[in-house]
């Protein structure tokens, strides 16, 4: 008989998003009459910008025709994109990227959830506590790790709390880890790494001969001057860190599919015979075996952002989302709930009242005024006691939850 991956064993019952989809399908089930509002799973609702339909347009009408068709691409990614990529996103920054170095891909969830397969399965891992999750679920899912122990903490993972005590900034660990997993601005807690504080982990990587796998996927939402988009901003860091990017939430692509990795020659590990091998060959052996690139309407789409056109729609979305996340960290404010984030990011992340546990929390949200949200247990241990609202929801929405929560959630 086959045997199965006893990794995914370890994992609890079912992922984040797939509980409260359960949760809200039962109480949608039970309550037919309920207005929800979802304020919950980071999906943008507004559409597209223009430049990218014509440009996906223009380029379906490409594929009528023998002379124009596309068949398979680069599985790197066209240079029409890649090259657009480089010059609006780092050359303009001050920061060299070879052509080389840059892998088009169906999204950043991916490339952050397959990026471990290109490490040995002994490298200890670090990663902040509240977590994306798929950093860690993915690392349990290769035997990177132990079991889940009794306080929701994985043996074998080193984990790096944040929360109000240490303004959500991470502290270095006190032990030798090899994959360090930073996101900023952070997913869930809606805040950022100052360039300062940046600096200390490329240092520190640079000391220890670690590897920084750093998502800059809501790069785009940052307003404040100290904090860096690119992490390759850091003096060092290229040696250092592979960087993680995406057009999910900058302009919507979310149902598209469109990111890419950036992976620097110089970011190497160390094979069994003491060799020392670029991580970029690794992941363009594996990124050209199991993928078959992004399609060329999606990557037409995608250069079109890069346009000026493009880039003047993608800000008016932008801008559109941080209102909402004003308007919800305010609105939270007013209702004498404590909230952070929602600044440079199109999260906020909330002190959830009177210490109530945060899965509490999402079911008296829910039935108290249909508000869907994220329980910030969900993201980790140091999430109890937090909760997640993103600002994807559409303004009349927005609005309408907090006034919602103002004025009929009670405690």
């Amino acid at each position: 008989m086959a045997t199965i991956n006893d990794n995914y064993l370890k994992l609890p019952g079912s992922y984040l998003f797939a509980e409260i989809a359960r949760r809200v399908a039962a109480f949608r089930k039970a309550h037919p009459e309920a207005d929800i509002i979802r304020l919950g799973i980071g999906d943008v609702t507004q559409p597209l910008p223009m430049a990218c339909i014509e440009a996906m347009h223009k380029a379906v009408d490409e594929m009528a025709h023998a002379e124009t068709f596309h068949g398979y691409g680069p599985e790197q990614g066209y240079t029409f994109l890649t090259d657009a990529i480089i010059e609006h996103n780092y050359t303009q920054r001050g920061i060299q990227i070879d052509s080389d170095e840059i892998f088009v891909s169906d999204g950043s969830k991916s490339d952050c959830g397959n990026i471990q397969e290109i490490f040995g399965t002994n490298n200890k891992v670090a990663i902040t506590d509240p977590v994306y999750p798929v950093y860690l679920d993915t690392n349990v899912m290769a035997g990177r790790t132990g079991t889940l122990k009794a306080d929701g903490h994985f043996e074998g993972v080193t984990y790096l709390p944040c929360d109000a005590s240490n303004n959500f900034a991470p502290e270095l660990p006190k032990e030798h880890v090899d994959m360090i997993y930073l996101c900023c601005p952070n997913n869930p807690t809606g805040t950022t790494l100052s360039r300062q504080e940046l600096t200390k982990w490329v240092n520190y990587a640079r000391e220890n001969q670690s590897v920084i796998l750093f998502d800059a996927a809501y790069a785009a939402y940052i307003t404040e001057d100290d904090v860096p988009r690119s992490i390759y901003e850091i003096e060092g860091a290229k040696e250092v860190a592979i960087e993680f990017r995406s057009f999910s939430k900058t302009a919507g692509f979310t149902g598209t599919r469109c990111g890419y990795t950036i992976i620097p020659k110089n970011v190497k590990g160390k094979a069994a015979d003491g060799t020392l091998v670029e991580f970029n060959k690794l992941w363009n052996r594996r990124h050209t075996t199991k993928f078959n690139g992004t399609a060329y309407i999606v990557q037409r789409g995608a250069a079109a952002i890069y346009t000026e056109e493009g880039q003047q729609q993608v800000k008016k979305t932008i801008a559109y989302y941080m209102e909402n996340a004003r308007i919800i960290r305010e609105g939270l404010q007013a209702a004498g709930i404590t909230a952070y984030g929602g600044i440079n990011a199109p999260y906020i992340w909330l002190k959830t009242p009177n210490d109530m546990p945060s899965w509490d929390f999402f079911d008296k949200l829910l039935a108290d005024v249909n508000i869907v949200g994220t329980p910030g247990a969900g993201f980790g241990p140091c999430g109890e006691g937090y909760f997640r609202l993103t600002s994807f929801g559409d303004r009349e929405n927005t609005l309408r939850a907090v006034e919602r929560i103002k004025n009929q959630l009670h405690f």
